[in-house]
């Protein structure tokens, strides 16, 4: 390309679409249970992946969020924080439940990873 070119017509950035537009530039939101299903994910995996379907408190958006780790105790109404993390094999769920916070509690009897399965550290007994 010519200056003149370049003069006349500016080379314009693309903007990146974001993948959690829901959360408005939010790294956390609040959002509550409307159900608590299980979703089949994508072709080489199988198992019934926990997923909630969630409205955000302020916004009124309707999500798909994943529930991590095993076993919880969610139920219809219960508030959950939501953060923007996709899910590789659920088509569909772009949004992840933080663990220990609202009415999702920790994953019990975690040891190893537990910052993501919301488990403080156990202190040591001598």
């Amino acid at each position: 390309m010519s200056s003149l070119q370049i003069i006349r017509k500016p080379r314009i950035q693309k903007v990146k679409a974001s993948t959690t537009p829901k959360l408005r530039k939010n790294p956390q939101q609040k959002a509550v249970c409307l159900r608590v299903l299980t979703m089949s994910p994508k072709k080489p995996n199988s198992a019934n992946r926990r997923i909630v379907k969630a409205i955000i408190t302020k916004t009124k958006a309707k999500l798909t969020v994943k529930i991590s780790g095993e076993s919880h105790s969610l139920q219809q109404h219960s508030t959950i924080l939501v953060h923007g993390a996709r899910v590789r094999d659920l088509i569909g769920v772009n949004y992840r439940a933080i663990r220990g916070k609202f009415d999702l509690s920790g994953v019990p009897n975690r040891k190893t990873r537990r910052s993501l399965f919301g488990i403080k550290r156990e202190t040591l007994k001598i």
